[in-house]
This record gives structure tokens, C-alpha cells and sequence, in this order.
């Protein structure tokens, strides 16, 4: 499999080098089980010969130009955190004049895959309208109000969408290596995981951090402060729009537009960060229940298996 890495200026070091040495692994592994020949060509490109990481390592790339057809197109992320410097990235003239040749493997058949704020690049050039994807969750605000007609799922780690494969935040580029190695042979993927000790891991929500999200937007910022000092009331639209003097609908609109969720599953999402806290304290599964706004502990539990994947029992254990 031909795998080419499409990298720019500050490069964000990790996840282009975890996607390196997972390939070159997966390689060595393969020749340790006997296969005839390595399964991964990998190829770094750019725009310029040489390309600096944002830890300032230079390194030598090919040019676009030369590349041979790859069957897949990896885009690393850029060491881009916050929204403001991200939009100042994305238009600087090497990413610019390289999303047409982005445009031109899509249109060729060529698979594209990106991990993290790499997702941002793919947006950038227009091969995600109308397509699902994922992205770091820390920027899902930021990638929704950017690029609205992409189909974004931020609580997925992987997201496949035909022809192009995106992963969450950072240390995705793993989980996208892996998928891609699993791609290419499952039995060599469940090797590499073994001697990589990676884990599984099919969600980011466990890692989202609500209030994060929450300034990303005035309006949110001011809900999600409304939310904490009543979660122990339970939620209702109506008393969170009179409080923050806005109608129910303009919270519900806003809301969804940027954080893909609705004002009450938001809430919901604060109501687990609380609970995993107080579980972390020792509290009781009812002092817990009533914290967060419920009169039992049984619609308690039911909301975290529907939530995390697992009950109180798995979290202690988590926390230990």
C-alpha cells in the first residue's frame, strides 16, 4: 500500500511521527511473519523541499509533482490549537496551493485520510461538503460555525466517508493508523496494537470537556454557567432562555450550531462530568443522584451505561 503524507510547516511532531512509526512497525512485523515484501510504502510531500516542525526539526519532503499515484493521502495535523491562529494557518500560500492537488487525488480516486486539525486542511478544500467526519473535539465549535455543510460526529474517534477517513484529536493519528493497517490486514493490525499497547478506542466523548466547548460562544459560555448552578433542579428550556433573556429557540438554535447537540443533551454532558467527579470523591450513588437533579439512582446509572458504555462499579474502578 502506498501511503503519502501530505505535511507543511509546523507540523504538529507527534502525530506525524506516530503515523511513521506505526507504518514502520506494522513493516517490521510483516518481515518478522514472513512476508514477502513490506506492506507500507510511506512517502512524505510538501510544497517546499523542506519542511520545518513546529518543535523547529527540519525535514526533507518530495515535491508534490513527483509524487507517484499513492492509494492513500494522509494530512497530518498543523500545531495549530486555537481558532484565531488556525484561521491565520489555513491561509497562508503553501496549505492554499496545495488544496488543489488535494482536489485532484480526491477527484482521481484516491483515498484521503486526516487526523486532528488535519481534518481542518481536507474542510479547507472542499472534499468534505456534504460528507460525515470527525474531527478534535477542542475545535468542533470552530469546525461547524467554518465548514456547515460537513456532516460532523466530534464524539467519534474514526469516521469513515466513502473515499476519505477522518480522526480526532491528537493522538487520533494512532487510531487512524491502526485503521489503516487493520485495512490492509486485520491480523498484522491486532499485532502491531499488541506490541504498540494501543488501545481500542471508538469515541472521544469520554475526553470532552464541556465547559471548554461552552466559550466558545457568549450565549453557550452564559448557559453553561446557568447549568452548573441548577443541576441539581434538573433542566428545563424554558427556565434556561428566561434566565439568559432569550427565546427557548434562539438557545436550541445556538446550541446545536455550536455544539451539534441539543441545550438538554448538553446538560446531560455536565450532569456526567459532575457525577464522575463526585464518584472520584467517594460519594453514594444517591448523594451523587441528587447532585445532578435525579430522585433515583437507577435513572442515574441508566444515564451513565448510555453515556460512558459502562455504570458506577466500572468508574470506581476507572479512578482507582
Amino acid at each position: 500500500m502506498r501511503l503519502t503524507l501530505l505535511v507543511f510547516d509546523e507540523v504538529f511532531d507527534t502525530g506525524m511521527t506516530v503515523l511513521l512509526d506505526t507504518f514502520a512497525t506494522a513493516n517490521e512485523l510483516a518481515a518478522a511473519q514472513g512476508f514477502d515484501a513490506p506492506p507500507f510504502e510511506v512517502t512524505l510531500v510538501g510544497p517546499r523541499k523542506r519542511i520545518r516542525t513546529a518543535l523547529g526539526l527540519s525535514v526533507s519532503v518530495e515535491p508534490l509533482s513527483a509524487v507517484r499515484r499513492p492509494d492513500w493521502v494522509i494530512v497530518p495535523a498543523l500545531n495549530a490549537k486555537q481558532s484565531e491562529r488556525l484561521a491565520q494557518t489555513l491561509q497562508r500560500p503553501d496549505i492554499r496551493n496545495a488544496l488543489p492537488q488535494l482536489q485532484t487525488w480526491h477527484a482521481a480516486g484516491i483515498h484521503v485520510a486526516a487526523a486532528c486539525i488535519g481534518t481542518f486542511v481536507l474542510a479547507e478544500s472542499g472534499i468534505l461538503n456534504g460528507a460525515e467526519a470527525t474531527t478534535t473535539w477542542s475545535l468542533a465549535p470552530f469546525f461547524r460555525q467554518r465548514y456547515p455543510t460537513v456532516k460532523l460526529d466530534d464524539s467519534r474517534m474514526i469516521v469513515e466517508s466513502g473515499r476519505i477517513v477522518t480522526a480526532g484529536a491528537a493522538m487520533g493519528h494512532l487510531d487512524l493508523a491502526l485503521w489503516l493497517v487493520r485495512h490492509a490486514t486485520p491480523e498484522l493490525a491486532a499485532l502491531v496494537a499488541r506490541f504498540m499497547l494501543i488501545d481500542k478506542r471508538s469515541s472521544q466523548a469520554h475526553y470532552i470537556i464541556p465547559d471548554y466547548l461552552a466559550h466558545a460562544d457568549p450565549l453557550i459560555s452564559k448557559f453553561e454557567r446557568w447549568a452548573r448552578d441548577n443541576l441539581s433542579n434538573g433542566f428545563s428550556l424554558t427556565d434556561a432562555a428566561k434566565a439568559l433573556a432569550v427565546h427557548s429557540r434562539t438557545l436550541q438554535r445556538r446550541t446545536e450550531a455550536v455544539l451539534g447537540k441539543s441545550p438538554l443533551e448538553f446538560f446531560q454532558d455536565l450532569r456526567i462530568e459532575r457525577a464522575r467527579q463526585l464518584v472520584s470523591e467517594g460519594c453514594d450513588l444517591e448523594t451523587i443522584a441528587s447532585e445532578v437533579g435525579y430522585a433515583d439512582s437507577a435513572t442515574l446509572r441508566t444515564l451513565l451505561r448510555r453515556k460512558l458504555g459502562h455504570g458506577v462499579r466500572e468508574l470506581r474502578a476507572e479512578m482507582l
